[in-house]
């Protein structure tokens, strides 16, 4: 295949794997964010001093963040080892093409040295039979001299191509000693973690009973509030519907609402998080507790933790549909946007009321800080009229 073709499909692989690469590099980085994060709250935990189950959740995230960054910087390394492969093929064939052309640019600088005299060429010339022999020779000789200064520039050419998949390849193997080491460091660390998580358990065990328990009752109130907030829907959906003078299960829309409603959902996977900087502690649906593992729990939602003193904001231009006092529990605001709900819980201020118009990101409360834990946590959902759906796929880059 001649070089240039197969340097041509090289170009769409390279560019790919450039797309990857950057993937993965926006992936670790935010890992490392993440893990700085939970560094924070473990510290919290202790100078708390709160109880063995807070720090043993803690650990566990921890855990498994440096176990993903482990994962991911395996990743690297096989993608860094299939670079240096193809670069290895690249150069060991540009190298077999380049000792062809130098061997033929060799031979025709012999023989143009055999016949390099004006007076040879012009021999050449006057021994034509005729006029038309000698355009001929003419033009062969015009050719002959364009062939070799072509192939000149191709032996630079590809002089210069086989430089840059050196100098690419001493940089893929000084990235890949790096990720090795980086990989070391973070083995380390998750053997350290690990070991501070096999003591917590073991006092968690102790007293594993109680924990469930304890558990269990968090479970309960947190259901009751999603009870009130289903309640509070439907009553929104009611009173739309009566106002259009129909009977559904669904809000009835006005065209300026519908409009907000298909550019909500237009926006599926991209929208902002409901805070500036946070970390997902848990996830949506039904999951067995991560350290009291006989349990289980229901999240309508996510919980994000966040630095103290962070603000809560609309993930979309909407309208405060209610503030919700629930008997045991901090403020929630609810935004409507169109058939759309979004909560956001566990707010200790609240900067917004009722039926007032929200922009995206603006602030719409403070998240509430627990003064036994030191723990600020936000538990944010998402409703399709009444039916909750996953945060996750809405919001930009959680997965």
């Amino acid at each position: 295949m001649k070089t240039w073709l197969w340097m041509l499909m090289l170009v769409p692989v390279l560019g790919f794997a450039q797309d990857k690469k950057a993937t993965l590099e926006a992936q670790k980085k935010r890992l490392q964010q993440e893990i700085v994060q939970i560094n924070t709250l473990l510290k919290s935990s202790v100078k708390k001093r709160a109880n063995v189950l807070t720090e043993v959740e803690t650990v566990q995230l921890k855990m498994d963040r440096q176990d993903a960054l482990i994962r991911l910087t395996n990743r690297q390394i096989n993608r860094l080892n299939q670079e240096i492969s193809l670069n290895l093929r690249n150069i060991e064939q540009l190298r077999t093409e380049l000792a062809t052309l130098k061997k033929d640019y060799a031979e025709m600088v012999v023989a143009a040295r055999k016949n390099q005299s004006t007076q040879n060429r012009l021999m050449f010339l006057l021994s034509s039979e005729s006029f038309w022999q000698a355009y001929k020779r003419m033009a062969y000789m015009k050719q002959y001299a364009a062939y070799r200064k072509q192939q000149g520039e191709q032996i630079a050419e590809k002089t210069k191509t086989l430089q840059q998949y050196t100098n690419n390849l001493v940089a893929q193997r000084k990235d890949k000693e790096r990720l090795i080491r980086e990989n070391r460091d973070a083995q380390k660390a998750l053997d350290t973690v690990r070991a501070r998580q096999n003591n917590l358990v073991q006092q968690l065990k102790r007293k594993e009973k109680s924990y469930a328990a304890q558990i269990r009752k968090k479970q309960q109130q947190q259901a009751a509030i999603d009870r009130e907030i289903n309640r509070l829907i439907r009553e929104a959906i009611a009173a739309s519907n009566k106002k259009a003078g129909t009977k559904t299960t669904s809000f009835v829309l006005t065209p300026e609402a519908k409009a907000l409603a298909e550019s909500f959902a237009a926006n599926k996977g991209r929208l902002p998080w409901p805070v500036e900087k946070g970390i997902v502690t848990q996830k949506f649906g039904t999951q067995r507790h991560p350290v009291v593992r006989t349990t289980t729990i229901k999240s309508n939602g996510v919980t994000l933790s966040v630095p103290p003193d962070t603000e809560a904001r609309s993930v979309f231009d909407g309208k405060v549909l209610n503030i919700v006092q629930f008997k045991g529990s901090n403020p929630i605001v609810l935004v409507q946007h169109g058939n759309y709900i979004t909560s956001y819980k566990n707010l200790s201020k609240v900067y917004v009321k009722k039926g007032d118009k929200v922009a995206a990101k603006q602030a719409i409360g403070k998240v509430f800080t627990n003064r036994d834990t030191g723990k600020t946590a936000l538990q944010f959902s998402l409703f399709q009229n009444t039916t909750p759906q996953n945060p996750a796929l809405w919001l930009y880059q959680m997965n």
